[in-house]
């Protein structure tokens, strides 16, 4: 059983450039595995990531995410990042290994297709499919709840997820070394961000999807 994990970057057209973030993400991926194996980026936009293990799927997502609202205009004084991300989590069977991700198939395949087709509809930015229905309604609560601080990131916020998210480890005072502010501003920029809230649905997340594999 793996994931698959479908997205497209919101109002990348505000940007002039679109190095600001394509390079970030390409190299992020990159780190994940190997296009077009494994991902893909294409139409300008729109990528497709394969995750071996499903339960790391959130946490990249999250990842993404964050990488994806530090990022803003040079030429905007603004706080908030110029451009967001909508994202789909499918988990099931892979039972077609293509020589791009694109030609593969399977059950994670299909599921993150058919969220990611009903997104906007459903007016959200992520959100998982399965064919565990409870899961996916426990979940899917979760993450449309989480966006009610998610949407509402800074570019701060962000910079500082992306830190902790990538390094689970780290403490506090390095944080504030890494980002050259003090250890009581990454204090209050990690309640802004509601980090605790996000790192718990990340742990339920991963939680509850071993209990469900084989």
């Amino acid at each position: 059983m793996i994931a698959v994990l479908k997205g497209d970057i919101v109002a990348s057209r505000k940007l002039e450039n679109q190095e600001y973030w394509l390079q970030p993400l390409k190299e992020l991926l990159g780190s994940w595995g190997s296009t077009p194996e494994n991902w893909e980026l294409v139409w300008g936009d729109f990528f497709q990531v394969e995750i071996a293990n499903p339960e790391e799927a959130l946490h990249k997502a999250f990842e993404i995410k964050a990488l994806i609202k530090k990022t803003k205009s040079p030429d905007s004084p603004k706080l908030v990042g110029a451009i967001d991300v909508r994202m789909a989590i499918g988990i099931g069977e892979k039972t077609y290994s293509g020589q791009r991700i694109s030609e593969s198939n399977g059950s994670a395949f299909i599921h993150s297709g058919e969220k990611f087709d009903s997104l906007k509809k459903e007016n959200t930015f992520l959100a998982v499919k399965s064919k565990w229905e409870t899961f996916d309604e426990e979940i899917n609560l979760y993450l449309k709840l989480a966006e009610t601080f998610l949407e509402r990131w800074t570019v701060s916020s962000a910079e500082l997820a992306e830190i902790v998210l990538q390094n689970p480890d780290i403490t506090q005072e390095e944080i504030g070394r890494r980002m050259g502010i003090k250890q009581s501003a990454v204090s209050g920029r990690w309640g802004r961000a509601n980090l605790d809230e996000l790192l718990k649905i990340e742990q339920v997340f991963r939680r509850k999807i071993k209990e469900l594999l084989p």
